[in-house]
């Protein structure tokens, strides 16, 4: 008598958080080793341009074709400093690898690249006035956020708080976390001139972005995540 039985797959290799990472940090080398004037006339051929055109609808396909979808994606690679080059790194890892372990490789990158690209697309529409540029992967990571709150909402994340004269370890709901992290984007969008070097609303998009998308493919996901453990 034959008797079937399940096989258990590996688990695919975790590389598409790697590799953008890598990536992303390939291009600011490559920026940043350039002169002033080099670097911004590179801002100004692949960053977004932002037009501030409001909320008409015919706007957004003047957006897309004044920056280009091409820009739109390109944008994601930039950034302005160090700063703001290692903030996104940091999220990138910390909510892209379990991210990536539980949707695949190429569902997460499609992920970032959408929420990427859609971020982009209203930061560059929301901002006012035109001739700005927007760059950096912050939308795309929020995104990663969003979906990784969509994904996991009973996970903890570990925080590290100042008690005193000691560091304390604790571990918090994400939710917690990023409920308090999406309302913070909320409302320094709305602060004024202080912010204007963040777009704050492109942090938004993404988020939505991410949640959405998460929700869209989870059925999917999670038939992937049964064919591994052979049930």
């Amino acid at each position: 008598m034959f008797v079937s039985i399940p096989t258990r797959q590996k688990p695919a290799r975790r590389w598409a958080t790697p590799l953008l990472s890598v990536a992303i940090w390939i291009a600011f080398m490559w920026t940043i080793s350039r002169p002033d004037e080099a670097r911004r006339a590179l801002w100004l051929s692949w960053g977004a341009l932002a037009h501030g055109l409001g909320g008409d609808p015919r706007h957004w396909l003047a957006a897309v074709q004044d920056s280009g979808a091409r820009r739109l994606f390109t944008a994601l690679f930039l950034h302005a400093d160090w700063s703001h080059l290692l903030g996104n790194l940091v999220f990138l890892l910390i909510f892209g690898l379990p991210a990536e372990k539980f949707m695949g490789p190429w569902r997460f990158l499609l992920l970032f690249a959408l929420g990427g690209v859609i971020s982009n697309l209203v930061a560059g529409i929301v901002i006012g006035g035109s001739g700005h540029i927007v760059i950096g992967s912050s939308g795309a990571i929020s995104a990663v956020i969003g979906a990784y709150l969509a994904l996991f909402p009973n996970a903890r994340l570990g925080v590290v708080l100042p008690l005193g004269l000691f560091l304390e370890f604790v571990r918090t709901p994400a939710s917690l976390l990023i409920g308090a992290w999406a309302l913070l984007q909320v409302g320094f969008a709305y602060i004024g001139p202080a912010f204007g070097t963040v777009a704050w609303s492109a942090h938004i998009a993404g988020f939505v972005v991410g949640v959405i998308y998460a929700l869209f493919v989870r059925s999917a996901i999670t038939k992937r995540m049964r064919q591994q453990r052979g049930y």
